[in-house]
């Protein structure tokens, strides 16, 4: 069937300006928000659960790769093409539209339909007392529930572990290529598919319909699992099987409809305890301290080295700002905004790539210092800074604990007072985009960038970096930052020019290899990584003819995975 009766015939379903086939209004839906691009035919863009399903009928029908996408914020690229060897024609279908959340169990757990946000879900919990299970971070820039669930994300929050979920609706195609509707949320909805997508997005269903289910909704597991120091195995990582299940690490290879999920209580008390030290020794022995010993586990601990302090301080104050200012609800908008106005510069001509990049770091230089005088005066003394969240109990644990602890040991610590607290948080996690914002202002003197994010052993005591001559002086710039209780770290790389990315990543991971390390540990292995033998086999068990997102963790991009 041509292409074009398969365009007419998803048009007949969105609507023609929920279809979108022009080049330039695709880029932001084909094109990672850091990594990788591809073509698609079209992206649909529908508005509720029954239009997914019927889109779905259509490709299946005319034989179309699917790719589902929510906020496409993921860093590995995995919810967009990537190349152009594929088989078939591509569609993307964009769930944003259909944002909705349905607080059940008075507040211990939220069903989550296909486009809902964490930012959503953090905002709907408060008057229950609750939160989710990512706050801050990805909750900042508009990410999914789902996508979080999809991709195993962690997060920072110690207590918690990957974002999980035994109980989802979803849609597959079995082996003999038909769709199939899966329910296992633990809900009454009906028997066909459209009954029970339409039950669900109307929220037609009774208290009664709601089944106590032994199956998880979150991870039970983590808080024993991140204590357990002295394992050789890393706390969490994107390819762990103890958490592949049904929707929870799928990574597009299915089409999610909607999720259950656990809440959290929020804490009456919180405290930010700032440490700074030039040994990193000095930071192995806290973790184990505070793992091994306190009763109540840290809410985050948040590692930053000075020179991704320096570069955030620098390339990150406009995020930071915005955040600070408006909000971090108005951060989805200004991504849009900044997408937009690069889609127009490139069609001007006149103006240089990345203009939204320039403007803001141009304009960010006229706002003055940030950043609080404890926390620049700790920058001066320390080469490693950990911004440490204690709650309820556990902030008198930390307190009498530190104060003992640098009596003996090299290093030192402040308590933040409430505005500190909130600088020390946002700081660290604008840093994540201080490289990119680097890289884009330096590309012509420097080499590719190159992130990864990697999970090591639990009982690893050399975690901070130190790579052979070799390796080490094919760089231009390295930033640190990351997960410290959970090892999970952010090793971000700035070539020099003339580098070859791909044979220098192969040496990394042979290090980090040597090491007992996971790679990736909280995104997904995207277009990015290669997925480990478990995860393929797992990709390969939810969609056997290879129609979802074909691909991923650089799989077969073809038919029935030949």
């Amino acid at each position: 069937m041509m292409i074009s009766q398969t365009t007419k015939d998803i048009e007949s379903i969105v609507g023609k300006r929920q279809l979108i086939t022009a080049r330039w209004r695709k880029q932001p839906y084909s094109k990672g928000w850091r990594y990788g691009e591809g073509k698609a035919f079209a992206v649909a863009k529908p508005k509720s659960l029954i239009e997914i399903w019927r889109i779905l009928e259509i490709c299946v029908r005319d034989n179309i790769i699917i790719i589902m996408q929510a906020a496409n914020t993921g860093l590995t690229g995995g919810s967009t093409p990537y190349g152009d060897d594929y088989d078939r024609q591509i569609l993307i279908i964009n769930t944003m539209r259909i944002n909705d959340i349905h607080i059940i169990n008075e507040g211990k757990q939220i069903v989550g339909l296909t486009g809902s946000t964490l930012y959503n879900l953090e905002k709907k919990l408060k008057p229950y007392g609750r939160e989710p299970h990512s706050i801050i971070g990805s909750t900042s820039i508009g990410a999914s529930i789902i996508g979080g669930v999809c991709n195993n994300s962690g997060g920072s929050l110690v207590k918690r572990g990957p974002a999980y979920t035994e109980l989802a609706l979803y849609a597959k195609i079995n082996k003999n290529g038909r769709l199939e509707l899966i329910n296992e949320l633990g809900i009454e909805l009906g028997s066909s598919p459209e009954e029970i997508l339409k039950n669900l997005q109307n929220q037609n269903y009774h208290k009664s319909d709601i089944k106590i289910s032994d199956k998880l909704a979150s991870d039970d597991k983590y808080s024993e699992i991140v204590r357990q120091i002295n394992k050789n195995t890393p706390a969490r990582y994107n390819s762990d099987s103890r958490l592949l299940y049904g929707a929870s690490g799928s990574a597009g290879k299915i089409a999610v409809f909607a999720v259950r999920l656990d809440t959290y209580p929020i804490p009456k008390k919180n405290k930010v305890f700032y440490v700074g030290s030039n040994n990193p020794d000095i930071f192995w022995k806290i973790r184990r301290d505070i793992l091994s010993k306190f009763k109540t586990l840290p809410t985050l601990g948040d590692y930053l080295h000075r020179d991704c302090y320096d570069a955030a301080k620098k390339y990150s104050k406009d995020t930071f700002v915005v955040i600070e200012k408006l909000g971090t609800k108005f951060l989805p908008t200004l991504f849009e905004l900044k997408r937009s106005v690069d889609i127009i510069a490139s069609k001007l001509k006149i103006l240089p790539n990345n203009f939204s990049d320039r403007l803001m770091q141009f304009l960010s230089n006229f706002w003055p210092n940030h950043l609080p005088k404890r926390m620049e005066k700790f920058r001066d003394q320390f080469e490693h800074h950990w911004v440490i969240e204690m709650s309820d109990d556990g902030i008198e644990e930390a307190e009498n604990y530190f104060k003992k602890f640098f009596k003996d040991n090299e290093g030192d610590y402040f308590i933040c007072n409430e505005y500190e607290a909130k600088k020390a948080s946002l700081h660290r996690f604008v840093s994540a985009s201080a490289i990119g914002r680097y890289h884009v202002l330096n590309s012509k003197k420097h080499g590719e960038m190159m992130s990864m994010d990697i999970a090591f052993p639990r009982n690893e005591k050399d975690w901070f970096e130190k790579l052979p001559k070799e390796i080490d002086d094919m760089f231009e710039m390295k930033l640190y930052y990351g997960h410290l209780f959970c090892h999970v770290l952010h090793q971000n790389y700035i070539l020099k020019k003339d580098v070859d990315a791909e044979k220098l990543k192969e040496k990394l991971l042979k290090v980090y290899d040597k090491r007992g390390a996971e790679y990736p540990a909280e995104h997904n292995v995207g277009h990015e990584y290669y997925a480990k033998p478990n995860l393929s086999k797992f990709y390969k068990k939810l969609d056997p003819t290879n129609i979802f997102n074909p691909g991923i963790g650089k799989t077969s991009k073809l038919k029935d995975w030949n």
